[in-house]
C-alpha cells in the first residue's frame, strides 16, 4: 500500500515525465494516445500543497533542473542535493521563484493573524518574525528571495511532513483561510455591482502588492 510519502514522489516523477524518451516503432502506426494529466489524488494534503506544487512546476520549466531531476533519484533528493542545483537555473525562473515565496511568506503572516483574532487576541502585537520560525518549509530570515535552502527546506519539510502527516494540524491552518475567504465573499454580496468591481479590484491589487514590494535583486550563478 502506498503510503503518504509516495505522493511526494509523485509530484517529483510528474515533473520529469516529459523528459523520458519513448521509442518509436516505425512499422507500425498506434492510434492516437491522450495525453496524461497529474492525478487529482496527489494532493499532499499540506496546508502549503500550493506553494510546493508551484514551486516545482517552475523549476520543472527549467532545462538545467529539468534534466537533473530526472537523473537524481529519490534519496539524493530528500539528502538536498537536488537543491544545490538552483544556482544554476535561469534568472526567469529564479524571479519567479522569487515572487513565490513572498506570496508564500504574506500568506503565513495572514494566517498567523487569523489564528490570533480566533483565538481572541485580536489587537496585540504580533511578532510575526518570530511566529514564522514554525513554519519550517522556508528560511524565514529571508522573506524576499527564494535560495538554495530554500528548495532545501521544502523538499525535506515535504519528505517529512508526509511521513509523519498531522492531519488536524494542516486542516486547522487550512480551516482559517477557508473561513477568511468566506468572510470576503459574503462582504461581497452585500455590495452593489460597482462597489463589488472596485472590491474585487482592489484585492487583486493587493495580493499584486504583496508579490512585488520587495526590490528586485539579481541572482548570481
Amino acid at each position: 500500500m502506498w503510503g503518504p510519502s509516495h505522493f511526494f514522489l509523485i509530484l517529483c516523477l510528474w515533473a520529469c515525465l516529459d523528459a523520458l524518451p519513448v521509442a518509436v516503432n516505425k512499422t507500425k502506426v498506434s492510434p492516437p494516445v491522450e495525453e496524461l494529466e497529474p492525478p487529482k489524488s496527489a494532493d499532499t494534503g499540506l496546508h502549503y500543497d500550493r506553494y510546493l506544487r508551484e514551486v516545482i512546476d517552475f523549476l520543472e520549466k527549467d532545462p538545467h533542473f529539468r534534466e537533473k531531476l530526472h537523473n537524481t533519484d529519490m534519496e539524493d533528493i530528500k539528502q538536498g542535493k537536488l537543491a544545490k542545483e538552483l544556482d544554476f537555473v535561469s534568472h526567469h525562473v529564479r524571479t519567479k521563484l522569487d515572487e513565490l515565496k513572498r506570496q508564500e511568506v504574506n500568506r503565513l503572516r495572514t494566517l498567523i493573524k487569523l489564528k490570533q483574532d480566533a483565538n481572541g487576541e485580536k489587537g496585540m502585537t504580533v511578532d510575526h518574525q518570530a511566529l514564522l520560525k514554525q513554519f519550517e518549509h522556508l528560511n524565514n530570515m529571508n522573506p524576499h528571495t527564494f535560495e538554495v535552502e530554500d528548495l532545501d527546506r521544502l523538499i525535506k519539510s515535504a519528505t517529512n511532513d508526509l511521513d509523519n502527516f498531522d492531519k488536524e494540524r494542516h486542516e486547522d491552518f487550512k480551516k482559517y483561510e477557508m473561513a477568511k475567504e468566506h468572510d470576503r465573499k459574503e462582504h461581497l454580496k452585500t455590495l452593489d455591482e460597482d462597489a463589488r468591481k472596485k472590491e474585487e479590484e482592489h484585492f487583486e491589487e493587493l495580493k499584486k502588492k504583496h508579490a512585488d514590494h520587495p526590490k528586485i535583486i539579481n541572482h548570481v550563478s
